[in-house]
């Protein structure tokens, strides 16, 4: 499977930047989610690398091939990507079966394609096949009705996903009758005589023309394997449809109308129909977002069950937090057009780089408290939360917050420099929605939406949010602050608790069937050493740590 790599992609109308300057690598065979808020642009990101949206400036790669180029006056357009795109709303036709439905693509296909003999290669199938008359009985009894009668339809769908086999090879080998003959066996090897006989003419006929065949039956001429440009036929329909079925678990819903199948069996039609042609890539927008929850958690299984056994790429976009962490080996998170951060869905959740994206995954999601101090001699900082009430930050490892102020101002710098030599760049259009710290959310009482103050000139170094996820949060008898129980949402596996400290609330998971009485006041604890400590004043990460009182 190819890699995919995007080099300063840009898209943007007028002055507003959909995508700014994203450099992405994504590996063979991963499964990258982009993720973030509506209107992040991480749908149109997906749309040009799929080649359905042009993208203003930059250089995509598929593997060896460049499908973009601005500089270079390179497009290629979607249909020649060898991509498959997996959209929202299924996209069935309705006046069509499902075999209809899965199969469309694959009869407008015309391409460079291997050149078969399918009368050798079926026939020599067949006559294997037909060695194993005992198996062969053994399906076709089990496709009996509760009155004892064979049911033709059932037992033809057994014969093609027991051998693999394509709706045509089924219908010979039922048509042969071993199940209504007293002699089975030399009923199978009568007819795999009259095939293997067949299958020898065809290669002595070929051989009389300086011509040979290969393990799989594509023709060899002049000792090279043929290629020419043709379109399916119709037996490598029928097996491209037949396998993409038994993946999904469809074959039983051939001859059924979208209409006639509920919801999460079309989004198995959608998903045949796109792994039908063999895609090197699979792109998917939001394809759950229309199931109930328990159909998307059962989809979510199927589509990683999909991605280890097509071995193809997928690149999956999505706004739920859950279905990034759950399902992809790579999480590409943007916020306002620009990658926030590229990591596996672990390192995302645990270290995050800045107050947007630990914010933006996690559910419940994390807990921010500001905090005021500095590094004493010893390496801890001692910070003031809570208007007024002290605390310690031990930082993991040896660090120094002098040489991080440090590294972040440069940094700052770099940035400005980069942006004062692009602004000399022929064509450069200032960004009219422009990047800023995050926003991050503060609890209180009176407004749990309430958001932090964010007055740039007011901030110094010595002003930081803490970042505390809810399961590091312990109630019990005796800790660091004394809480009272705003809230509690047992749900049997776990239960959500809002705690109230002075006029702050954080939120709480309580693993176990706990129940707390609302109003009732417990003392809680700052657990673990992955407390993570945040710059106010640019919104990175900083560091992570424990807190002690």
């Amino acid at each position: 499977m190819p890699q995919i790599k995007l080099t300063n992609v840009t898209k943007r109308w007028g002055k507003f930047y959909g995508v700014d300057r994203l450099n992405l690598l994504i590996d063979d065979n991963a499964f990258v989610t982009l993720l973030g808020p509506s209107g992040c642009g991480k749908t149109t990101t997906l749309r040009m690398i799929a080649g359905l949206e042009t993208p203003t400036s930059g250089r995509i790669e598929i593997g060896d091939m460049v499908v973009y180029d601005s500089e270079q006056g390179i497009n290629i357009p979607a249909n020649k990507r060898k991509v498959g795109f997996l959209f929202q709303n299924y996209a069935l036709w309705p006046n069509m079966t499902v075999y209809k439905n899965i199969s469309f693509g694959l009869s407008n296909i015309c391409e460079d394609l291997p050149v078969y003999n399918w009368e050798a290669k079926t026939a020599s199938q067949i006559a294997k096949i037909l060695e194993k008359p005992a198996k062969i009985l053994s399906v076709i009894e089990e496709s009996k009705d509760k009155n004892g009668k064979i049911d033709e339809e059932k037992a033809l769908m057994k014969l093609i996903d027991t051998f693999e086999i394509s709706m045509y090879s089924a219908k010979k080998i039922f048509g042969y009758g071993l199940h209504t003959s007293s002699d089975s066996i030399g009923v199978a090897n009568e007819q795999a005589a009259k095939l293997k006989a067949k299958v020898d003419s065809i290669v002595t006929s070929e051989k009389a023309k300086g011509n040979s065949f290969t393990e799989d039956w594509q023709l060899i001429q002049n000792g090279k394997p043929l290629v020419k440009e043709r379109k399916l036929t119709s037996e490598e329909i029928d097996l491209a449809v037949r396998k993409v079925s038994r993946v999904v678990k469809i074959g039983m819903f051939m001859d059924r109308y979208p209409a006639e199948l509920s919801g999460g069996q079309q989004q198995r039609v959608a998903i045949a129909r796109t792994l039908a042609p063999e895609p090197s890539v699979l792109f998917m927008d939001e394809p759950l977002s229309n199931l109930d929850a328990k159909l998307r958690l059962e989809m979510r299984y199927e589509l990683q069950r999909l991605h280890i056994e097509t071995g193809s790429t997928f690149v999956y976009v999505t706004h739920d937090q859950m279905e990034a962490m759950t399902l992809a080996t790579k999480i590409c998170l943007i916020n306002n057009g620009v990658l926030q951060q590229y990591e596996p869905p672990l390192q995302v959740y645990n270290h995050p780089n800045n107050l947007f994206v630990a914010d933006f995954v996690g559910n419940p999601s994390i807990n921010f408290i500001n905090a005021k101090g500095e590094q004493d001699s010893s390496g801890a900082l001692k910070l003031k939360v809570f208007d007024g009430e002290e605390i310690t930050f031990t930082p993991s490892g040896n660090f120094s917050l002098a040489d991080w102020y440090k590294s972040r101002d440069e940094g700052i710098e770099q940035e400005k420099e980069k942006e004062r030599l692009l602004s000399q760049e022929k064509g450069y259009v200032e960004k009219a929605n422009k990047d800023e710290v995050f926003k991050y959310p503060v609890a209180r009482v009176n407004d749990e939406q309430g958001f932090a103050e964010k007055e740039e000139a007011a901030l110094s170094n010595g002003d930081f949010v803490l970042g505390v996820r809810p399961e590091f949060i312990q109630i019990g008898e005796k800790g660091m602050f004394s809480a009272e129980i705003c809230g509690a949402m047992p749900t049997g596996l776990e239960s959500t608790i809002k705690l109230k400290i002075k006029d702050y609330l954080l939120t709480s998971v309580v693993f176990g069937g706990v129940t707390f009485e609302i109003g009732s006041k417990h003392a809680i604890n700052f657990t673990g050493s992955n407390i993570l400590l945040f710059d106010r004043k640019s919104g990175k990460c900083i560091t992570s740590g424990s807190l002690s009182k």
